[in-house]
This record gives structure tokens, sequence and C-alpha cells, in this order.
């Protein structure tokens, strides 16, 4: 609530900030986080008997904060609280008429947002630029999208090495140490080192699977299960939108990216997962 205050900072149309000297936090990033202990803990109480009221209660837990990030606007981070909410959800044990109309729900909630004006014009078209490319004025809403692609075509099959990428030594790409940081590993190593980085992202991915398989409760399990959600979503969603596949937002490959408050979100979110398996025979 604060950072929509005048006390928050705005960088490029959204107030998401707070300025802390040359470091600054982003309230929206541990936001996802404590949706994710709070969705965990409520299910959890519940799991298997989610009826009609406990699934709107659970929902209402996280429309709270999703509700003030759309506010600052930040859609991006608010479609990783609905990748999340689905995750733990489906887990706890929803039932299928109840996912399925939250699925209808959220895409006539989505073609709603880009309809009226929640957003600002130039996030509209880069939200719209991947489906419309081929008629988009590449040096407006499309051109981060055309360079990103560019610069991951040109990698070819091995790269072209470390600090070699052309496209990254000039600049061409903008924001390319955060939200395009994957053009960089598609360019400098190409599509074996692309792969290979898939296969780490893979192997974290089966180990929170597993953790949540063995954890020793279903808070455990729900928790494990929320982190898994957030992260694979920043994957899919940040790599997809360097290659074209997706709408352009501002999210940032997990470990990967330069920051400040996502980078301790995604190690807070480890370190629960970790909490989770050093007790599991507790």
């Amino acid at each position: 609530m604060l950072v929509i205050s005048p006390l928050g900072t705005e960088v490029k149309g959204a107030q998401s900030w707070f300025a802390f000297g040359s470091f600054q936090l982003q309230p929206a990033e541990l936001a996802k986080l404590a949706a994710i202990v709070a969705l965990a803990a409520y299910c959890a109480d519940h799991r298997g008997d989610l009826d009609g009221r406990r699934f709107f209660v659970a929902l209402g837990i996280a429309a709270v904060p999703m509700a003030l990030v759309m506010l600052q606007p930040d859609l991006g981070s608010t479609l990783v609280f609905v990748a999340v909410i689905m995750g733990v959800l489906l887990v706890a044990g929803a039932r299928p008429r109840h996912i399925a109309a939250l699925s209808l729900v959220g895409a006539i909630g989505v073609i709603g947002i880009l309809q009226l004006d929640v957003l600002e014009g130039y996030q509209k078209e880069r939200l719209t630029a991947f489906a419309t490319e081929g008629g988009a004025d590449r040096q407006g809403a499309a051109f981060q999208l055309a360079q990103a692609k560019t610069t991951v075509a040109s990698g070819g099959l091995a790269g072209a090495g470390i600090f070699e990428g052309t496209q990254t030594k000039l600049g061409f790409v903008p924001e390319q140490q955060t939200d395009f940081i994957f053009t960089v590993v598609g360019e400098e190593l190409g599509f074996l080192g692309s792969a290979t980085l898939l296969v780490l992202y893979g192997v974290i991915v089966w180990r929170l699977w597993r953790t949540g398989l063995l954890a020793r409760d279903g808070f455990g399990t729900l928790v494990c299960t929320g982190v898994l959600a957030m992260l694979m979503f920043h994957v899919f969603q940040n790599m997809g939108m360097a290659m074209g596949i997706m709408p352009i937002t501002g999210i940032p490959l997990p470990l990967m990216s330069y920051g400040g408050s996502a980078t301790i979100t995604v190690f807070a979110a480890l370190g629960l997962a970790m909490n989770v398996h050093m007790r599991r025979f507790a």
C-alpha cells in the first residue's frame, strides 16, 4: 500500500519501488513469498476439503496483494500470483469446476485489462507485440522483441563465446542485464549453453517436486508447490519473451538476472524449500 503512495518511486510508468540510495526495494517480490506461505498455511488446514466457501477464502488471501500490485500497475507480477494460486489450489485438492471457473474469470480479466485503461498505452503494446510483430513498428513497441530474437538467433549452436557476443557488447537489447538476460546466454553460449541452463533449471524443479512429495505435512508440500509454480512461471515467461513466444513483461530470470528484491526473494523461497527437506523425517 505504501509503494503506491507518494513514498513510492515511479520507474518507466510503474510505481513499484522504494528507493534507498542506489538500492531499490520492490515489495511485489516479497509479497509473492508471503502469498505462498499464507496460501499454503490455509489450504493445508483444509486440504482435500476445499468447498466453495473455502476456495473463495483462499482466493481472497492472494487477491489483496494482487489488487495492490495491479494498482502500480505491474501485470507481470500479477500473473506470477495467478500461477502460484493455481499450483497451490490444484495440489491442495480444489474441485475441477472451481479451477475451470477461475481460469475463465482469469482469461476474461486479462482481456478486460488490455481493453480498459488499466495499463499505459506502451505497456499494452509491449504485451501484444509478440502476437503482432509482423506489422509492428520495430523502432517502437516491438524493438526489444526484434532485437532479442536477433541476438538469441545469432548464437547458433555453440555461441560466440563468453564476452564475445556482438549484440551484447554493443548493447542492442534494452534491459539486457535484467529482463532480457537470456539473450546473453543465447548469443554467447548458443543452443548448447541455453539447453544446459534449461537442464539446470530442470534439476531445481525436480528437487522441489521431490521435496514436496517427501514433506512431513501438507504445509511443507504446498510451500514447495508454490515455490515451484513461481520459479517455473518466471523461467517460462522470461525465456519465452526473449524468444518471441510470450508477451514482454518485467519478469526476471531466477538466479540469472541482476537485481535486488527478486534475487532476495528467490533465495528465500529456495531456503524455505530446503527447510522443508531438512525436516522431512522430524
